[in-house]
């Protein structure tokens, strides 16, 4: 058997796979078991997300009725950025670690960073850690709505903005892992309300992610989108600019990389797709024909499901 695991600045997921996976294009993912999940380790020492993943690992072998020494290998798909200490890879994630932004942000917490590779190859002989974003790129590549592509990307809107990107059939991973980072490219420098994570204010996480909603809007995600799908104006002139936002960094995507088509996941999208991706799409079509047609924004072939999916990926 083999561990996933999913980490983001909200929930943490595990759940177990089994060793045999069916090779690309051959068929669906397998149905993975025990998944358990809890909102993301935010306090005590930068240890404690280290040691909630194991415990949950436990927990979900319990469930299962797998003794723990038989869990094979771990894929673990995460937020980042990533930082390498000693040469083993520990997390800088701006929705985790409070120390990155200062108590501003309210984050419980004066993390730098979270130790990750170290703690858990103690535990997994085998182990493979990728940005989520770029673990999410290779399942949907395998499995969901990027099969047979080679220049593409999967963008999230969640808790914070990631992206995974492909171009000539390779997946961009970069010096640290890092590649895909655009939600902290810089689109405005006189917001007051867009402080990011990171420490940035007017980036595109700051402005869109999930967790800018309330600080910019006084409402949360979920309760500014339903009021938008309902037809209220205040909120639809928010989400047309939130989309204009976003939209514009998929945009400068498609150009700049000469991409396919971009798979899109996340919460804050995925619950919201039917009022978002049409908002989103407008802001390519039309733009530098010759760079842009026919780049297509799609909701992602493995729903919810695909962070989950996006930890088995890199043990496939």
């Amino acid at each position: 058997m083999r561990a996933c695991i999913d980490i983001g600045g909200t929930k943490v997921a595990v759940s177990l796979a089994p060793d045999a996976v069916a090779a690309p294009g051959t068929g669906a993912p397998p149905l993975l078991r025990a998944r358990r999940t809890e909102p993301t380790a935010k306090t005590g020492d930068p240890f404690a997300l280290a040691r909630q993943v194991l415990r949950l690992v436990d927990e979900a072998c319990a469930e299962a009725g797998v003794a723990p020494g038989a869990i094979t290998a771990a894929g673990v798909s995460s937020c980042g950025p990533f930082v390498l200490n000693a040469g083993q890879i520990e997390l800088a994630a701006p929705n985790i670690c409070g120390g990155l932004a200062g108590p501003a942000r309210g984050l419980p917490n004066d993390w730098h960073s979270a130790p990750l590779e170290a703690p858990l190859h103690q535990r997994f002989a085998s182990l493979r850690i990728e940005n989520d974003c770029i673990a999410a790129l290779e399942a949907e590549r395998r499995w969901g709505a990027l099969q047979g592509l080679d220049h593409c990307a999967y963008v999230t809107w969640s808790t914070g903005i990631g992206v995974g990107l492909c171009v000539d059939g390779r997946v961009l991973r970069g010096k640290h892992g890092n590649a895909g980072h655009a939600g902290h490219m810089f689109v405005s420098d006189d917001d007051s309300h867009a402080l990011c994570g990171c420490g940035n204010v007017g980036d595109v996480e700051g402005l869109v992610a999930g967790n800018a909603f309330e600080r910019r809007f006084g409402q949360g995600a979920a309760a500014l989108l339903d009021a938008a799908a309902a037809g209220d104006a205040t909120a639809l002139a928010r989400v047309d600019a939130l989309c204009r936002v976003l939209g514009r960094m998929l945009y400068n995507l498609v150009a700049t990389l000469d991409l396919q088509r971009i798979s899109l996941g996340g919460s804050v999208f995925w619950h919201h797709r039917a009022l978002l991706l049409a908002r989103l799409q407008a802001q390519i079509d039309g733009r530098l024909p010759a760079l842009t047609a026919g780049a297509q924004l799609v909701p992602a072939g493995l729903g919810l499901g695909v962070g989950d999916y996006a930890a088995l990926a890199l043990l496939s």
